[in-house]
């Protein structure tokens, strides 16, 4: 097993495509934000011609197409099929599988290289407490959907202090269900998470809890033959802190045509770019890019801002940990 930190890289880039905000479900930790985000569905026209913004560095740009939830937007197997025509180098559609407007038989797996399908509980139980009643069946039953038809498919899985407990039942699930590659994330508190009950809000885990966990798991589900990402989150201690907005090209794009190149500033008007008249147009300061050169002793200084609640402090004052760019993954490859 190959275990690596994806380092930064000015030779690849990542497009997060945001074509509407409108979604089937509710989920406790949506990170969407219609009053930052826009409530707006883009049509094709503008999302084709968002595309070829893009499409001078299509053949390294790795390009996601999210929501709210994708497939309830009726033109969304033209704009696989548009990605594809310009070449960018991969193709995803995250979904939480209800797969509307029957876009499994609108496009083939040659248009398309995954379906990653969210997924934050191994019983129908916690995830349905998460994610919304009958999202766990509708997943399950996407996945198989897909996968007959040829499709390869992702799973993500967020973790929290609602689901972290059944983490470990995922290795046997994921192997049932023929996922080719599992993503953990870490919960964002931002967007639609903040505004959640307090008995359903989920919160992130702490330091020993997670380091406890996530790389075991990892570890377990890689062995099954199954290619396993997730956020570093903590760095070691010596370990130097370093941005992904300040050397790799990430770009979110959102319906309202805000650009964010860093996802924890997506509750705040401080977007790097913004699209107007179909350019890339770069924002006066202080936007995000102008925090992204800030050192501190915490590391990233958005976390610092936004979510502190993963720091931890010294008697002296000083932090006890460094938390790594949010961008930063490690990676198991059987």
């Amino acid at each position: 097993m190959q275990k690596q930190t994806v380092a930064f890289s000015r030779d690849s880039s990542n497009l997060f495509f945001h074509i509407l905000t409108k979604c089937n479900l509710s989920c406790s930790h949506c990170y969407i934000n219609k009053t930052q985000h826009g409530e707006n569905t883009l049509d094709i026209g503008t999302i084709k011609d968002w595309l070829g913004l893009f499409s001078p560095k299509a053949h390294q740009t790795n390009l996601i197409f999210l929501g709210g939830e994708p497939t309830l937007h009726p033109d969304l197997s033209l704009a696989v099929k548009e990605a594809r025509r310009l070449g960018f180098l991969s193709i995803t559609i995250d979904t939480n599988g209800y797969l509307f407007h029957d876009i499994l038989d609108k496009i083939t797996p040659d248009d398309l290289d995954f379906l990653s399908f969210s997924l934050d509980g191994a019983t129908k139980h916690t995830n349905d407490i998460i994610r919304g009643k009958g999202s766990y069946d509708a997943v399950l039953s996407g996945i198989q959907k897909a996968g007959n038809k040829g499709f390869s498919c992702s799973m993500i899985y967020t973790v929290s202090d609602k689901n972290i407990h059944e983490l470990e039942l995922m290795p046997s699930l994921v192997q049932r269900l023929g996922i080719s590659r599992f993503f953990i994330q870490v919960i964002g508190m931002r967007g639609e998470s903040t505004q959640s009950s307090k008995i359903l809000k989920a919160r992130q885990v702490s330091k020993d809890l997670w380091l406890k966990t996530i790389p075991q798991v990892a570890e377990t589900i890689a062995a099954s033959g199954i290619i396993v990402t997730y956020p570093k989150v903590f760095l070691t201690p010596g370990e130097e802190f370093q941005c992904a907005g300040n050397v790799a090209e990430n770009y979110f794009v959102f319906p309202n045509a805000r650009v964010y190149q860093c996802p924890i500033c997506e509750d705040f008007p401080l977007h790097s770019h913004e699209i107007q008249n179909n350019r890339l147009v770069t924002m006066p300061s202080i936007n995000e890019k102008d925090l992204f050169k800030l050192n501190i002793p915490e590391g990233c200084v958005m976390n610092k801002m936004i979510q502190p609640g993963n720091l931890a402090y010294t008697k002296s004052g000083k932090p006890s940990h460094k938390i790594a760019c949010c961008m930063l993954k490690q990676e198991l490859i059987p």
